[in-house]
């Protein structure tokens, strides 16, 4: 019970902090393109996460065998290759359909993955209980309520960012897939380091990044680096290892109650009813869902 309620804690903090990315992510879009954004900040949320490894691996010895090694090794390479590709995807996505659409249509459409990941893991033969399916519809109605402007009507890259709200899902289901397979600072590590390699290709296919550009958003960079990516996506696979999938979708979406939230108070923004109302639905949603039995999920 007391790891669930740590998990659940971590997930938590992550959708904070996630949330309030959503400022330093539009504000970088000033200064330099999409993917030399990801990439900046990918490979440091990567390097980030290298003292910490390195205090891990030399603060007690290691009496693993030589077949176990390589064993963790391999998982280690496919968590981390798995959810990397897929991090990539809905990342580039997102941060390319940015440029054309309004943050809180990206917020709702994006947090879609609380629908993906449950039917997900119905196609892979997961049952979900009742209450689990009546806390996702919740959250889809909430998601609308405090996210979706009405008469703002739908473009392309609406339609793009329901492709990168499936990658996002698809990753949530690879980390629990794997998280208590590998070491999760270790894994986020990697995941990152693919997602750095990968968004720098694009960013010399596509970009002319220029260091004076970088330098020029290194407030948004160093937070969606460090805070975004070193931080959250390890909180991220700690509590995805004590939560069940779909649980852990719902807990993350609050992401776009901790944006609305994040605005009010540190940009003087005001929520209207509308919003008020969609926050109670996702949290309740989110309360629902952890009142569930520990039948499978």
């Amino acid at each position: 019970m007391k790891n669930k309620i740590l998990g659940n804690l971590a997930l938590i903090l992550t959708a904070t902090i996630w949330g309030l990315s959503f400022v330093a992510q539009r504000e970088g879009m000033d200064h330099v393109g999409p993917f030399t954004f990801n990439t900046v900040r990918s490979i440091l949320g990567g390097l980030s996460l290298l003292p910490l490894i390195a205090w891990i691996k030399y603060s007690k010895p290691d009496k693993r065998t030589r077949r176990m090694k390589r064993f963790q090794h391999m998982n280690l390479a496919r968590a981390g290759i798995g959810c990397g590709i897929s991090l990539f995807l809905a990342m580039s996505v997102q941060q390319y359909c940015m440029q054309y659409v309004t943050a809180g249509k990206a917020g709702f459409i994006s947090a879609l993955y609380v629908v993906f990941v449950p039917l997900i893991a119905v196609l892979q033969g997961d049952k979900l209980s009742k209450k689990v399916t009546i806390s996702v519809c919740l959250a889809v109605l909430g998601l609308y309520l405090l996210c979706y402007k009405p008469g703002s009507g739908f473009n392309i890259y609406d339609i793009f960012l329901l492709f990168g709200s499936f990658f996002y899902g698809l990753q949530i289901l690879i980390v629990n897939y794997y998280s208590e397979r590998v070491n999760a600072v270790k894994a986020c590590c990697v995941q990152f380091f693919v997602v750095g390699i990968l968004s720098a290709l694009l960013m010399f296919m596509l970009e002319t990044p220029t260091i004076a550009s970088i330098i020029a958003c290194r407030a948004s960079i160093l937070f969606a680096g460090i805070l975004t990516c070193g931080v959250a996506y390890t909180l991220q696979i700690y509590g995805q290892k004590y939560t069940q999938p779909t649980v852990a979708s719902l807990i993350l979406c609050l992401e776009s109650v901790f944006a609305v939230i994040g605005g009010a108070l540190i940009l003087g923004e005001t929520m209207i009813p509308k919003e008020i109302a969609g926050c109670v639905f996702m949290i309740t949603a989110v309360v629902l869902s952890n009142l569930q039995s520990d039948a499978k999920a």
